[in-house]
């Protein structure tokens, strides 16, 4: 489960987790957009969205749900 879906598993909007959290909305919305990188997020940044969102592992912060890209090319 991906950041997006434990934030809305737990109910709450982005502006919302962002203030739990202590950083800022956009910030918080590139993570969930994948436009930054949750691997290049801080321990401290990672920490605290954890705190938040009420999670003890911070690798549920990476776990990803997207389908991913078949990359078998035993049917050329």
């Amino acid at each position: 489960m991906g950041l997006r879906e434990l934030r809305q598993k737990r109910g709450l909007d982005i502006q919302t987790l962002a203030d739990k959290a202590g950083m800022d909305r956009a910030q918080l919305s590139r993570y969930e957009n994948g436009k930054k990188p949750l691997r290049n997020m801080t321990l401290g940044t990672a920490l605290d969205l954890c705190d938040a969102l009420r999670v003890a592992n911070p690798r549920k912060l990476l776990e990803d749900t997207s389908p991913k890209e078949n990359t078998d090319d035993s049917q050329v």
